[in-house]
């Protein structure tokens, strides 16, 4: 029996370790030395727990239940706008194609909670709002509403389903808030940030893990609309299909969209430059938000914006490969159109 507890105690200790030497800098040298078409540093301290980094996987592995209809089957014909393949462009960033719309900038914060499957989807119907009222309506969704209220969304920081969320938004509606700290909109965001570095004033990521927040159907008191008023719906929910004309298609056409990729540990590392899995094991399903593609050095890629602030990757956005579905990123693509 003895033998048999030092033989697991071991075992978990050596997995402790090996979550400790992602940002060892002999885990970096060997990403760096593989790394050819992207760049390499340290976003997060150097003690940072590997509990940490999964915490922040908040794609459930259930999520695939969950998967919306096609959008052809949710838009009626007239709804539905066919590009040609001369009509998509080699490069498009939402940022530029809206610069009325604010939010598409926006780079959020998840803390140490895995709500990435609801940032994902506020921050995309967020833009869509905007987009689609021409700019008369900016309304900044709240991840807290949808994190504490959605029941059929999954586990709250323990992990949820993109496209629950937005079928949630079509069924029940979502309230206006923002980020930790804020007197932004009805209900803002709960869980603070950590700090990525040595020297800041956030608590350190260690040491944070976030809890789900409780329900209020109520908006904080600085607030001077009812938390019924607030809400703001959407009108269709769907899936895009996998095909990457689709993908542009569609982000050109009604807005950035949600999508669910597998990270792995090399990903930790990314500052700049167009992102490919070369070295590390799987740390979990996560949801981002996809604003455009372009090419970079012949190399293909969509132009993501990440929820861990803007300490981490190229000022919280960052580019992965395009047109091979890598890590799944082309796989799980949720969408929907808002109620205007």
């Amino acid at each position: 029996m003895r033998l048999q507890l030092t033989s697991i105690f071991l075992a978990l200790l050596a997995l402790n370790v090996h979550g400790d030497d992602i940002l060892s800098d002999k885990f970096m040298e060997i990403v760096r030395q593989k790394a050819k078409t992207w760049t390499v540093g340290r976003n997060f301290h150097k003690l940072t727990p590997m509990s940490h980094y999964r915490q922040l996987m908040g794609v459930h592995p259930d999520a695939h239940n969950y998967a919306l209809p096609d959008k052809r089957m949710v838009l009626r014909e007239e709804e539905l706008v066919g590009l040609g393949n001369n009509m998509i462009p080699e490069e498009f960033d939402s940022r530029n194609q809206w610069p009325h719309c604010p939010t598409i900038r926006e780079i959020r914060d998840q803390g140490s909670c895995g709500s990435c499957w609801a940032f994902g989807a506020v921050e995309a119907m967020s833009d869509r709002v905007c987009i689609h009222s021409n700019g008369t309506v900016n309304f900044h969704f709240s991840a807290d509403d949808l994190v504490s209220c959605c029941h059929t969304c999954g586990f709250g920081c323990n992990g949820g389903f993109p496209g629950a969320a937005w079928s949630y938004w079509v069924r029940k509606g979502i309230v206006s808030g923002g980020p930790y700290g804020s007197s932004q909109g009805c209900r803002p965001y709960e869980i603070a940030p950590c700090e990525h570095h040595v020297n800041g004033t956030r608590p350190p990521c260690e040491k944070a893990y976030g809890k789900t927040p409780r329900c209020q159907h109520k908006c904080q008191a600085s607030y001077k609309v009812d938390y019924k008023t607030d809400k703001h719906f959407g009108s269709r929910a769907y899936s895009i299909s996998k095909n990457v004309h689709d993908i542009q298609e569609e982000i050109m056409t009604n807005g950035p969209v949600e999508g669910a990729f597998t990270v792995y540990e090399d990903l930790i590392l990314y500052k700049d430059g167009v992102y490919e899995h070369v070295h590390g094991i799987e740390l979990g399903g996560h949801a981002i938000r996809i604003i455009g593609w372009g090419v970079e050095k012949h190399t293909p890629y969509w132009l993501v914006a990440n929820s861990w602030n803007t300490d981490w990757g190229n000022d919280g956005f960052f580019k992965i490969l395009r047109g091979k579905d890598h890590c799944g990123i082309e796989s799980s693509i949720s969408a929907g159109l808002p109620k205007i």
